[in-house]
Formats: structure tokens, sequence, C-alpha cells
């Protein structure tokens, strides 16, 4: 299944065979963007490009999906002997991963045949919406706890095994230290962390002796969860005990806790710690934490150290999927070149048309100002560059009055790049570490008002006097259908 075409929506085939026997092997454009934030946020973390580029380039169908898409009796034989042979010979663009992106800008756009960039829609919108879902989540979680440890404990709870080492590596991106996963650990180099189960502690005569053992065993990681029968009365006395004799060799440990009022359990915990002369002994806490349960641990001093986060990180929690689309923005027609847009009863399905490209304005000390959609069509002679300096007017992606005039008084960046050229993936990918690294920056140049967790100051993306033009043009010619239907 690891990288078998056949893992696509079924009417992704069913129109694939319609334009291979109409012989509608046109260059074809789409763009996958997203249409709100998660969460109610005020931003989103990209994520999952690495994954994609790894997959989309062994992407084929083997003879067992070939025999198996036979016997559904829906395709053609000619068109089967043309899947044998099937790969993505197109050219793919997209954000670096880590990039903080926002609703309706292009994430990634697939220039290709029809056939091939219709294909690949199930893959792409599978893997980038989960990634993004989870790595948002993270950096939320991360940001809340003020760029604490956090460690990713959801391995047991996540959709399905790919779902879990998935959404480690997500995690760790979006700003988790490590994770209890150790397949996701060996995969992706990602820190795997641990302590002990209460069972560990439950197959012992006693609590201390548990402790004991533990220490033992580990006396340079040592970590006591001490709640398995009461964290005040029994728990953190028998770690200070065993503890004592850690601290008497030069080793540092900690206790955990994973059950209770946390707030009040640790500052006794710290408390009863600093008595016993053991300062340095940390404080670990999990028990299904969020972003909004560690910001209030935060705000009221807490004395928490790391933070474990399982079932609401790699779930998405409160949100369960990621919004992102995929949608055809521009065809070779007769005359050239043609750019097209979806239109809705609904204005947020409405899309914006043509081949585009995504800038993102900075000011003179590097603070992200607004991304800005404009047309990046080889094939057009109205190709969008805004340079630094010049003073422009930018639009509502709506296309009505609302409009903003801005000089670019520090620097305009293009977002999308080049990832994959004629089926071939273009240089080298960068580590995990310097994605996660990218995340953390870019994050980082952004004003606090669009982090909050409450009620964030929204971003502004908009669109370009030649990209509102080209829309507006195209919702004429529409209205203009329906007046004389």
């Amino acid at each position: 299944m690891e990288n078998s075409a056949i893992f696509t929506d079924f009417y992704s085939l069913t129109m694939a065979q319609g334009y291979w026997k109409n012989n509608r092997n046109e260059r074809a454009v789409f763009e996958m963007f997203f249409r709100h934030q998660p969460f109610g946020s005020g931003y989103s973390v990209f994520a999952g490009l690495e994954t994609l580029l790894q997959r989309l380039s062994n992407f084929s169908f083997s003879i067992e999906d070939i025999d198996y898409l036979k016997s559904l009796n829906v395709f053609e034989s000619p068109f089967l002997d043309y899947l044998k042979t099937f790969r993505f010979n197109g050219t793919l663009w997209a954000m670096d991963e880590g990039t903080v992106v926002f609703p309706q800008e292009p994430l990634i756009r697939v220039e290709g045949n029809l056939v091939e960039s219709q294909i690949i829609e199930g893959l792409i919108l599978n893997i980038i919406n989960f990634q993004t879902l989870i790595a948002t989540k993270a950096c939320r979680v991360w940001l809340a706890s003020k760029k604490g440890q956090v460690m990713e404990f959801g391995l047991r709870r996540a959709q399905g095994p790919d779902g879990a080492v998935s959404a480690s590596r997500a995690a760790y991106i979006g700003g988790a230290s490590g994770t209890s996963n150790t397949l996701a650990g060996k995969m992706h180099g990602i820190p795997v962390m641990g302590t002990m189960a209460h069972s560990w502690i439950m197959s012992f005569d006693s609590e201390e002796e548990a402790f004991e053992s533990y220490a033992a065993l580990y006396p340079d990681r040592t970590i006591f969860l001490i709640d398995t029968y009461d964290t005040l009365k029994s728990g953190i006395h028998n770690a200070i005990k065993v503890g004592k004799k850690l601290y008497s060799q030069g080793k540092i440990f900690g206790v955990r806790l994973d059950s209770g009022d946390i707030h009040y359990l640790s500052v006794e915990v710290r408390r009863l710690l600093d008595e016993a002369g053991l300062n340095k002994a940390f404080i670990t806490v999990s028990n299904d934490l969020d972003e909004n349960i560690i910001e209030t641990l935060v705000k009221e001093g807490a004395p928490v150290d790391s933070w474990g986060v399982g079932t609401k990180l790699v779930t998405g929690g409160s949100e369960a999927a990621f919004t992102g689309v995929y949608k055809l923005a521009s065809l070779t027609g007769s005359n050239g070149q043609i750019p097209v847009m979806k239109f809705s009863d609904n204005p947020e399905k409405t899309t914006n048309p043509g081949v585009k490209q995504v800038w993102r304005l900075r000011d003179k000390n590097g603070q992200a100002v607004a991304d800005i959609l404009g047309i990046d069509d080889s094939f057009s002679e109205g190709i969008d560059e805004l340079k630094a300096g010049q003073r422009y007017t930018f639009w509502h992606p709506s296309a009505d009055y609302r409009h903003f005039l801005h000089t670019i008084d520090g620097s305009a960046e293009k977002l999308l790049k080049k990832r994959i050229e004629n089926g071939e993936v273009t240089g080298k990918q960068p580590p995990l570490t310097e994605i996660k690294a990218h995340a953390v920056s870019d994050i980082g140049s952004f004003d606090s008002t669009y982090k909050r967790l409450l009620n964030p100051h929204v971003y502004k993306v908009s669109i370009t006097d030649k990209l509102r033009e080209l829309k507006l043009e195209l919702i004429q010619k529409h209205l203009g259908r329906k007046k004389e239907e």
C-alpha cells in the first residue's frame, strides 16, 4: 500500500479514464489550499511535504492494483494498460515545510496533464491535511507552554500505525521535543522519550521497591511516576527517598504526575522536593492535556518543567480534520492557457483563478505583514512581480471594495518553490531538525496577536490588482452566461 496509486478517491480514476479516452491530455494546473484555520487558530503550520515527495516519486500501479481495477468492470483494458506504466511526470511547487500558512493561499501547485494531476489528488490531500493539522496543534501546545519541553505521547490513541508515525513527525515539526513512538524515532530521527507505566509499580511488592529497581537500571534518566497509589501520601515520599540516593551520586531525577489537580499537586510536590533539598529535581505532567489547559496552568504559575501530551495532540482534539482542498486553476485551451475558477452560492467556496504565486511581505525588521496572491503564469504576459521599495494596492480575496495600500519597506519573499520537475524531485530534502528550526523561526516572525489562543488577530491574505481584474472578468462572464440561461 505504501506507494500504490490506487490510494486515491475512486472518482479520480473514473475521471482519469474519461480524460484519457477523450484525448484530454492538455496541461492543467491544480492548487492545494485550505479554507479556514483549525482550532479557531490565527495560523497553521505547513507539514507533510517530504512525506509527499517520497511517496509521489514512487507512485505507481502494481500488477495486483491493475487486477483489482479490472475486477470492478468499470475500466477499459486499453486504459488499464496505460496505468501499468503510470508515473507522475509533471511539476510540483510547494512552500517550505514548516512555513506558517493561511487560508486561500496555494500551499502546493501541480502542473501536468489532466490525467496525472487528477490521480494524485487523494495522496496530496491525505498527507498534507493530516500532518498540517497535527503540526498546527503541536505549535499551539508549544507556544502555550511558553516554548517549554513538550513530549508527544500519542501512539496508543492515534488513528492507526501510519497515523501514529505521521503524527509524531508532524508534532516534532510543530514544537514537540520528542516522542514516545519508537518507530517514529527510528524513521525520522526524533528523540524518543518515556519513563514507566503504573504496571511497573504495581508489579512490585512496594512502590519504593519499584522506584529503587528503576533507578538502578536507569540512573541517568529516572522519572518516577508518583500517582499510582497516592501522590502526596506515598508517591512523592518514596520518590524523595530513592531520589536522594541518586542525588548523592550526582544524578538528577524527575517525577511525573498523571492524574488529579495538576496545579495543586505540582505546587505541593515542588514544595516537598525543595524542602528535601532536591531543588534540581524536575516535574513533568500528563493527563489529557491540551493547549488551553497548559496555558491556564502556566498563567497560574504551576511549577511544571515538561508536558506529556497525547490524545488531544495526535488526533487533533477538538478539530478532526484540516480543510485542505485541491482545485483546478488553469487549463490549456485552443487559445492558450485559460484560467478557470469555481463559482459557488457559498462565497467561501469560490476559488481564485489562474496560476498563482504567494509572496510574504515583511517589514524592515523581518516581521510578517501580509501574504499576497498574484499571477505567476509563464504562458501569460501579465506576471506579477513584487519589489522592495514599491507601493502597491492589494485587495481582499473576495475581489470586492476592501483593499489596503502598502509600500514594501522590507522584503517580498516568494513562498512557492519548485520541488518536482518532469517527475523528478529537485534538490536534497532538508533534515527534520532543519524543518523544525524553520517552523520555530517562521512563527517567531509573526506578532503575538496572531498567535493568541482566544480571538486571534486575522492576518492579511490579499490579491494583486492583476489577479483581482482576472477574477472580476471571470465573474462577469459567469454572470453573463447565467442571464442568457
